[in-house]
């Protein structure tokens, strides 16, 4: 006699999900039981049209009363549970009945892959799910919220055996932000499991469910001192206690509970040595404790773990691509960038997609200064192929300013798909920053008044014709502009447009916002990436001093990716004068080092030392210094005493003036 298997869900409101759940399913199960709590859109159309025998339950805020209603319903041997936001993966179907002729077996361990984070950039996290078991009466779920069945079974049947059911995979969608957003899944989920630890104040496995709830709601405090809690007198065997003793360090980590969230690191490594997680959160703690040689051997040994079981739920790329991402980081501090660009590249090798490895790496290469080179680098370590690789590759060089190879992969990425009308306005900034000016502006005149980024093609039309000095031009399209009804700080900042025009002398009594400035920062990078400095200058002389010092870092930033190092110092010194910085300290010895200025040089090197002493760079940096210092002197005194056996001594190798002399 065949075996039967029931698929048995609870739904409300899932016609975005429920096609692709119960497709993943078709063939492969006998019979569908949903039971709907108050669905208010077309779930229970689209159930039916699956062959669903649709149930509608009064809904009371309790989970296992409303999965029991369909257990109630099930005539299958087995039943098979899934939620409308997952699917069966396809590579599963086949691994289903098999499991089910296993006679001993009650019940199953299915591994479950969840996809966290935003649309675009998601996160894949496994875990172990009870999900499969056989269907009798005596069998029914347990708890308002997080409700379970597995411990239900074991106390009815005391010989009850469960396995891992290999090769058996569910994917599940609702930890998305999005899906999480509009379910609001945080904050009912925190409702309903309070109201349970009301009545149950020592369970565990709530007081877990509970800090997770927390942790997700971003109450880290709060959801450490719970996971502390339910860590205590819970058997480190539990299938769930190695998810808790990560949520703790995580939590504890973002609480600000750095030290602490290491001790529980520490010792969850102890009960779980082979555990990636904790390796590469140990890094992370290190690294931001400033131990920079244990956070390096942790990200290592996180590199170096095995497969991890599924109950660890282990994040991806712990031991990939997020570690070889934190490694080229502590290599950047050492002033190592061989070794950085190792590790980014391996990062990128492991996932692809890990955008934050290739913008560090381009960082490296500084493609602003140092255009053919950076190109050069990229096209040997990475293949862009594709209109969104391309695409990609072309944002990040934009937002280097690198505009000119910003457009090479712009056009890249246009060729043979729909243009955007972000891609088009930056393909035409682009041009204009090449001084191709009449492409740009046809471009930017292909923008019509409905489009949402028509001001801002305008305005750019308004750049291109100022750049050309065409007065007439330009104050016409900025009446148009000034007809949009721009808001007080945009009509700010574009009003120097005609100042320069006017020859009128900057007042230095424009007061901005910060998206006055932020616009005013684009027009300056702009002028400084086509060598205007004088213009550059002309915008900057017209804020409140104020205001230059509060963006003076900013500034003096744009300026160093261009080269121009002597325009960047004025704008250093005002940030120090405003709040005196490691940061910016080690900034202006660098530029006064490329001067050759290497008495002021070490001065900020060793104040830069000072403020942090636990930086590597600033030590590095004086190494150097001193050792090029001590080869100058040698230099100059075997000109002056070319045949003295001393000073020979110690070009040779001597390490010191006595050694040399003895």
């Amino acid at each position: 006699m065949a075996i039967k298997i029931s698929l048995c869900m609870i739904v409300k409101n899932e016609a975005d999900n429920l096609n692709r759940c119960l497709k993943s399913v078709s063939d492969i199960v006998d019979e569908i039981i949903i039971v709907d709590t108050g669905s208010t859109d077309s779930t229970c159309d689209i159930a039916q049209q699956h062959g669903a025998k649709v149930h509608h339950f009064l809904w009371n805020d309790n989970f296992s009363d409303a999965r029991n209603s369909s257990l109630d319903r099930a005539q299958g041997d087995w039943v098979l549970f899934l939620d409308a936001d997952e699917e069966l993966s396809p590579s599963s179907r086949d691994r289903l009945t098999p499991l089910l002729e296993c006679e001993d077996i009650e019940g199953y361990f299915v591994k479950i892959i969840n996809y966290l984070g935003r649309e675009g950039w998601t996160e894949t996290v496994p875990d172990l799910v009870f999900r499969l078991f056989r269907n009798k009466k005596e069998y029914r779920f347990r708890g308002a919220i997080h409700e379970q069945i597995a411990d239900v079974i074991l106390e009815k049947n005391t010989q009850a055996k469960y396995q891992i059911a290999e090769d058996f995979t569910i994917l599940h969608y609702g930890y998305s932000d999005h899906l999480i957003q509009v379910k609001d899944k945080k904050y009912r989920n925190i409702s309903l499991i309070e109201k349970e630890l009301a009545k149950q104040p020592a369970n565990r496995l709530l007081q877990f469910h509970y800090g997770v709830e927390l942790f997700r709601a971003e109450r880290y405090t709060e959801a450490s001192e719970i996971f502390i809690q339910a860590a205590e007198n819970t058997d480190p065997h539990t299938i769930y206690f190695p998810k808790l003793l990560r949520y703790l360090v995580i939590a504890q980590q973002s609480s600000g509970q750095l030290k602490e969230a290491l001790n529980t690191a520490e010792i969850g490594l102890k009960l779980f040595p082979n555990y990636a997680d904790l390796y590469y959160y140990s890094g992370l703690l290190q690294r931001d404790l400033k131990h920079y040689s244990q956070a390096r051997n942790a990200f290592l040994q996180a590199l170096s773990m095995p497969e991890q079981p599924p109950q660890y739920a282990s994040f991806g790329g712990v031991r990939g691509f997020r570690s070889y991402y934190c490694l080229a980081q502590i290599a950047e501090l050492f002033l190592d960038e061989e070794e950085a660009l190792k590790y980014y590249l391996l990062s990128l090798r492991d996932n692809p997609n890990f955008t934050l490895a290739l913008e560090s790496l381009v960082s490296i290469l500084k493609p602003a200064q140092e255009p053919d080179y950076a190109e050069e680098c990229l096209k040997r370590i990475c293949d862009f192929c594709t209109p969104e690789a391309n695409r990609l590759m072309g944002e990040i060089y934009y937002k280097h300013g690198a505009y000119d190879l910003a457009l090479d992969y712009f056009e890249k990425a246009a060729d043979g798909v729909p243009v955007m009308s972000q891609l088009k306005l930056k393909r035409a900034i682009c041009l204009l920053q090449a001084r191709r000016y009449f492409e740009s502006l046809r471009l930017l005149e292909d923008f019509t008044p409905e489009s949402p980024d028509y001001a801002l093609a305008v305005l750019n039309r308004l750049f291109c014709y100022w750049l050309q000095d065409m007065p007439h031009k330009v104050r016409s399209i900025w009446k148009e502009l000034y007809a949009l009804g721009l808001e007080q700080n945009t009509e700010n900042v574009l009003s120097l447009f005609l100042m320069t025009q006017d020859k009128t002398n900057p007042s230095g009594q424009i007061n901005l916002n910060s998206d006055g400035v932020l616009l005013l920062l684009d027009i300056v990078q702009r002028l400084v990436n086509l060598q205007e400095i004088e213009r550059a200058l002309f915008f900057l002389q017209t804020i409140t001093s104020e205001c230059l010092c509060e963006y003076a870092l900013q500034i003096a930033q744009i300026f160093m990716n261009y080269g121009q190092e002597i325009q960047a110092l004025p704008f250093l010194n005002t940030a120090l004068e405003q709040k005196p910085t490691s940061e910016i300290h080690f900034q202006r010895a660098e530029i006064y080092s490329h001067l050759g200025k290497l008495f002021e040089a070490e001065q900020d090197y060793q104040v830069a030392l000072k403020l942090d002493p636990n930086s590597p760079r600033p030590y590095l940096r004086l190494i150097d210094l001193y050792t090029a210092s001590r080869q100058n002197i040698l230099q100059e005194a075997l000109a002056k005493f070319p045949a003295n056996q001393t000073f020979v001594k110690l070009a040779e190798g001597g390490s010191d003036y006595h050694e040399a002399k003895d």
